[in-house]
């Protein structure tokens, strides 16, 4: 089904990966320390991927050799260790197929200003600049493991960003695999005998199928590697919170933190409570899920549409592990209330997007899911005109 092949391109010159790589850009925002940080750091790859003039700032790495040309294809398999967890998976360059050949299936929708951010960028640079991730169900793990066993490291560093990213502190391992070596081939059938799945990174497959590009660049990992965590929200409703805590079903006072399935936690100045679905539609894969139940009830109640979700005189949104964060927004009056939601699971995704193959309005809601921890970006960047 799904075709991958070997990367050649730009990566880090030897010692330098701690220093380029960076958490992807999406997850960088403006004016916050930690974009500080990576704007002081003149050989992080933020300089192209956000800065303002990313050609210049490509062509200052090259020319300084904190990045280097290395022409011949390999896959890069890469191991994180965060706290007593592994994840490992592999750096590839998959061919860019259309959604409707089945081979990488998507579960978001994509917004047509991100896309074209994105297109913009790899024309001014030339260059694919950051991975998608992709999920498989091929049993690659062994493989992988193998090669972290008896192989020397490319490059082994642990991410320094002052605890401002979740990729801080996270050490990371890079082995390469050249493409044509029984590694390389035996990973390529492996892989074969599956669809992908997307699981972050939409709007960079998106535009390498905009601009017909062959390749791309994708982490890919077995789904049970993937930890998804829930993507909760803070809220500001146009209806006060207080006035329609009744009329939500299965109410009760509890802890702010993450509930079980289909139960919503939520925190507001006055207390915490805890609100259970009155009723779920199992055999639906969209309606089943607890941020479609969410949005379909309590929104409603509080005043606020659909075509509100993405203002943030609204809503903002974050991830499982920001709840003091969440209640640090509320308490200082920002947001009215923060909602924390159980985590969709990797069964749960690739069943939309499974559905989504014969369907393509069957996505998942906006900001439902959060994988964590992240990719780094700048472990080996690729030519657009990638042959």
């Amino acid at each position: 089904m799904a075709k991958i092949f070997g990367l050649s391109g730009l990566r880090p010159g030897k010692d330098l990966a701690e220093r380029v790589t960076c958490p992807p850009y999406d997850v960088i925002k403006p004016d916050t320390p930690l974009e500080t940080l990576l704007r002081s750091n003149p050989d992080s790859l933020y300089h192209v991927i956000l800065g303002e003039d990313p050609a210049a700032a490509l062509a200052r790495l090259v020319e300084a050799r904190v990045l280097d040309a290395d022409g011949e294809p390999g896959f890069y398999v890469y191991e994180q260790r965060f706290g007593d967890r592994r994840r490992i998976g592999f750096l590839a360059a998959p061919e860019v197929s259309p959604y409707e050949a089945k081979e990488i299936i998507r579960h978001e929708k994509t917004f047509d200003e991100k896309v074209r951010g994105r297109i913009r960028l790899m024309e001014e640079t030339g260059y694919v600049t950051e991975p998608i991730w992709l999920l498989t169900q091929a049993p690659v793990g062994a493989l992988l493991d193998d090669v972290c066993a008896r192989e020397p490291a490319l490059y082994e560093f642990v991410s320094d960003f002052q605890g401002l990213s979740e990729l801080s502190g996270i050490r990371s391992r890079v082995f390469k695999v050249s493409e044509n070596s029984p590694v390389g081939s035996q990973l390529q059938e492996a892989i074969a005998g599956f669809p992908l799945y997307i699981a972050d990174g939409h709007h960079r497959y998106h535009s390498a199928l905009r601009m017909g590009l062959s390749r791309c660049i994708a982490y890919i990992c077995e789904a049970d590697q993937a930890r998804i965590q829930a993507y909760n929200r803070v809220i500001r409703g146009a209806v006060p919170f207080a006035s329609i805590r009744a009329e939500l079903p299965g109410g009760h006072a509890g802890d702010f933190s993450t509930p079980e399935r289909h139960v919503f936690s939520i925190y507001t100045k006055d207390g915490s409570w805890r609100f259970r679905a009155a009723s779920v539609d199992e055999g639906d894969v969209v309606r089943r899920l607890d941020c479609h139940i969410l949005e379909s009830t309590l929104y409603p109640l509080l005043g606020l549409r659909h075509d509100m979700i993405m203002d943030s005189r609204y809503f903002d949104y974050y991830p499982e592990q920001d709840l003091s964060a969440m209640r640090q927004a509320v308490d200082e009056g920002v947001y009215d209330l923060a909602v924390a939601l159980h985590p969709v699971s990797p069964e749960e995704l690739m069943a939309v997007a499974d559905a989504g193959v014969t369907d393509p309005d069957t996505v998942m809601p906006e900001k439902s899911t959060y994988f964590a921890p992240k990719i780094l970006s700048g472990l080996i960047l690729i030519p657009t005109q990638y042959r």
